[in-house]
């Protein structure tokens, strides 16, 4: 066996936390995962990962060659990345990561249109909320949403992302319209875990005195909060690529609308290489136009 395909092997094992779930992404055997690791570490005389029962963890030496492994297979792409743009085939296995809301709702006819230009093109969408390093976990593309900060990986915003504050018709009967934030201060309002809605919404830091939202629910999907706001739970605050088609039904009415955020963005975030893959530049490329300047989840 040649060291490149046990470095490879040895990467999707740390990146994927276990033996089973590498060789599901490298198409393999767990059996032969766990014998191109041994070869490894035979060679290298050295022990690099902790094995138990519930998972696999990289040793100190494990972290360090992990880090000096993934640069060289990062320069070896590189090189083959420079050969391969000088052609027009785009092939292999794209690996993308999506926030969880908008991944179920939107991606899925972007996807299917994409390959059908790129037929000898594989996906692999992990779709989740959590932050994740796109290098150390082998992602080619992530989409994330918000006001990105600097870092040294490229971002390419794709849609502009407007938030929504609303409540069911019921709930505004039964408790009445806030129209200031001292008023919203007064209802229950449905809490995004991933964001502070007091950073958020307009005029809040001219306010004299703290200003404090009470919510009797909090949770890490906006889909959830959607629907409890949909059954009179209280007001949110949600992305308009969650809450546009219930607003446009009247299930919720949009309130507040002076006070919303100024709107965010979708971009696509990718590691800042010298030779950029085709598979990647080829998504970048296609999905760039996809959404447009108006969205049609602003459009219902």
């Amino acid at each position: 066996m040649d060291k490149l395909t046990t470095m490879k092997t040895f990467l999707a094992v740390v990146q994927e936390g276990s033996f089973s779930k590498a060789a599901e992404k490298l198409d393999i055997s767990p059996q032969l995962v766990s014998k191109y690791v041994s070869a490894l570490e035979d060679n290298l005389h050295t022990r690099l990962l902790h094995r138990t029962t519930r998972k696999v963890s990289p040793t100190e030496a494990g972290v360090q060659y992990f880090k000096r492994c993934q640069q060289v297979i990062i320069d070896i792409d590189d090189m083959e990345n420079s050969l391969n743009n000088l052609s027009t085939s785009v092939s292999g296995v794209l690996s993308i990561s999506a926030p969880m809301s908008f991944g179920t709702r939107h991606l899925a006819p972007l996807l299917v249109e994409f390959q059908k230009q790129y037929p000898n093109l594989k996906l692999d969408l992990k779709l989740t909320d959590q932050f994740i390093d796109i290098v150390e976990q082998g992602i080619d593309i992530a989409l994330r949403i918000g006001v990105l900060k600097n870092s040294s990986l490229i971002a390419k915003k794709i849609a502009p992302i407007q938030l929504a504050v609303f409540a069911s018709p019921a709930y505004l009967k039964q408790h009445g319209t806030p129209t200031t934030l001292q008023e919203l201060q007064q209802h229950n309002y449905l809490r995004y875990a991933n964001a502070e809605p007091t950073k958020m919404l307009a005029g809040v830091d001219q306010l004299k005195g703290e200003f404090k939202l009470n919510s009797n629910l909090v949770a890490n999907n906006g889909d959830i909060l959607l629907n409890a706001a949909i059954a009179g739970g209280g007001i949110a605050m949600q992305p308009t690529f969650i809450s546009g088609e219930a607003l446009a039904q009247g299930k919720v009415v949009r309130i507040l609308q002076h006070l919303e955020p100024e709107p965010m963005g979708l971009y696509m975030v990718y590691a800042n290489r010298q030779f950029l893959p085709s598979k990647v530049r080829a998504f970048v490329d296609f999905s760039s136009k996809y959404f447009g300047d108006t969205p049609y989840w602003d459009s219902y």
